[in-house]
């Protein structure tokens, strides 16, 4: 039926009294739906007072449609008859506001992780380039600036046979690899990539006119650190909208920094772990679960005196090869096994040799606890080159070495003798120049062999006192006592070679020690991290823990963390409290 005429006259405002009165039910049947928001879906009913007041029902309906947006006025009909007039409303669509009347709510998008736009600014002390000479390719996309006096400094260090003579003299040639390349502008920076290190994206600058800075009276204005700390203050007034940050291992002198209020940071690419709680241990305790969730997929099978077992599921992922798992549930048998294969979401695991039974004692000594006995299987395994045993004092780490390369060599006959060194870093001052052999003078280092031996030898008791004399005479034939200071350029043939307190070693050392290997070489590295004596040596940027987190996963290399110390009841308590 056609529409009628819209009105010609503009209704009223409604009184309050209609206001409150419930809403009638339309006389005229609502149009064919469309679609609309849920708000405008439920229907209401537009009140008159019979002289076409219908504006505050419009003004309800309008705020369903838009909230909060005050809608044009909708053409509204009378009924064609009724003794009081109804109005109802027109399906028509409504306008929609214009974007300055309600402009959108502003969102907050986090962007993902990228480069950032300005780039900071890092002055290098002199102890960082002597600590790292590749530490100028560490900074990603950021700069680096060297104080002139750096370069003084660096001179002063390069005499020498010094580790950190060697470090300077290093870090000379890359200054001058990077000032000698083909497109090399000083004035406008050295860029880091010329000289093929393309993780370095940004550019050296180096200090070339005086920098105007102001410090406080109390600094002596002639020493190196404060000198670096004016250019740093200096740089900072210089670009503002630039971070410059120090960096330095020294630190007094990042305290200094700090209360000059210059930005500050320790040089932090040479720790392996941040924290020591994160290094690998080499063993995995399984969940009491564990059998539970393999029956369905668990295959086993027996091979000579191990038996071996083929597992699934989530734990997996988690395993490395040459990793230590074990079960231990009261009421239930126990499981000591070994990781030997991984493939894709399978992984094959190796009963163990138990050494805590007398009859596996090796050379008498008989392992006292678990992490002993998975040490021992490292130690005794022919296709194991490589092993690291980490532990406190007394958890046994020298004497079973020891005893299986003395079992090795003159048991077995797998390697021709043993070769024992260690870190020469005195816990207190030095006491000079020793007389004798090289072995002699090692002698006052190698307390811990004499110790260990004598407790060796005492194991043997059927043979007497001239057998054992005749024993020590032997095991003292087969035993070499070497320093470290002549290792370079050496190669180890079929050789069992125990690297005692590796804690103290530096990264570069270590690798000096482990490619001195050839055919047939065992090497086994010990060391108590908790016991670091070398200077500038942390947890973190040690040789041994350098070692172990490279070495973890290869197939023929194996760590074990040993947990309870089996020296005496004194030294436990003495390792816990003090």
């Amino acid at each position: 039926m056609p529409l009628p005429p819209a009105p010609t006259k503009r209704a009223a405002l409604l009184s309050p009294a209609l206001l409150d009165s419930p809403a009638r039910t339309p006389l005229v049947t609502a149009p064919k739906k469309t679609r609309r928001t849920a708000a405008a879906q439920k229907p209401l009913a537009l009140i008159g007072d019979g002289n076409g007041n219908a504006d505050a029902n419009m003004e309800r309906l309008t705020d369903r449609l838009v909230p909060g947006v005050r809608q044009p006025a909708m053409p509204v009909t009378r009924a064609p008859s009724a003794e009081k007039e109804t109005f109802v409303p027109i399906e028509l669509k409504a306008e929609r506001p214009k974007k300055e009347s309600a402009p959108p709510p502003q969102v907050v998008v986090k962007s993902k992780k990228t480069k950032s736009a300005v780039t900071r600014l890092f002055v290098l002390d002199t102890n960082v380039l002597m600590h790292d000479p590749m530490c100028l390719f560490r900074f990603e996309e950021h700069d680096i600036f060297l104080p002139m006096i750096v370069l003084e400094e660096l001179d002063d260090h390069k005499k020498g046979m010094t580790e950190v003579a060697r470090n300077a003299r290093q870090t000379s040639r890359t200054l001058d690899a990077l000032a000698g390349a083909h497109d090399a502008d000083i004035a406008k920076g050295l860029k880091l990539d010329s000289t093929g290190h393309r993780e370095a994206g940004g550019c050296l600058f180096f200090q070339t006119k005086p920098l105007d800075y102001s410090l406080p009276m109390s600094l002596p204005q002639g020493k190196a650190d404060n000198q670096i700390l004016g250019v740093v203050e200096a740089l900072s007034k210089a670009h503002p909208q630039r971070e410059v940050v120090l960096v330095s291992k020294d630190i007094n002198m990042r305290v200094k920094a700090r209360a000059l209020g210059l930005a500050a940071d320790d040089y932090k690419s040479d720790k392996v772990l941040g924290d020591s709680d994160l290094l690998y241990s080499g063993a995995l305790m399984l969940p009491l679960d564990f059998w539970t969730r393999q029956s369905k997929t668990l295959e086993s099978w027996q091979q000579g005196s191990h038996t071996f077992y083929r597992i699934t599921g989530a734990i997996v992922p988690s395993l490395l090869i040459n990793q230590f798992v074990y079960f231990e549930s009261p009421g239930e048998p126990s499981l000591y096994a070994r990781v030997i294969e991984i493939q894709g979401k399978t992984a094959v695991l190796k009963t163990l040799k138990d050494y805590t039974h007398l009859k596996n004692a090796i050379w008498g000594v008989t392992m006292r606890n678990r992490e002993q006995n998975f040490a021992m299987n490292l130690l005794m395994d022919p296709e194991v080159d490589f092993v690291t045993l980490a532990g406190t004092a007394g958890t046994g780490k020298t004497l079973m070495a020891l005893a299986s390369g003395l079992t090795q060599v003159l048991d077995e006959r797998r390697y021709t003798e043993i070769i024992m060194t260690r870190a020469t870093v005195s816990v207190g001052e030095d006491i000079g120049f020793l007389p004798g052999t090289e072995e002699e003078k090692m002698g006052p280092w190698m307390g811990a062999l004499d110790d260990n031996l004598e407790v060796l030898g005492k194991t043997d008791t059927s043979s007497g006192e001239w057998g054992r004399a005749a024993t020590n005479e032997l095991i003292r034939s087969r035993i070499k006592v070497k320093s470290m200071n002549f290792m370079r350029g050496r190669t180890f043939l079929n050789k069992y070679v125990i690297i005692d307190e590796a804690q103290n070693l530096t990264p570069k050392q270590m690798k000096t020690l482990i490619t001195r290997a050839g055919p047939g070489t065992k090497i086994v590295c010990m060391g108590n991290l908790a016991q670091i004596d070398t200077p500038y040596l942390t947890e973190g940027s040690s040789g041994m823990t350098f070692a172990v987190d490279r070495f973890k996963g290869w197939p023929h290399g194996g760590h074990i963390t040993l947990a309870r110390g089996e020296r005496s009841r004194l030294a436990d308590f003495a390792s816990e409290v003090l």
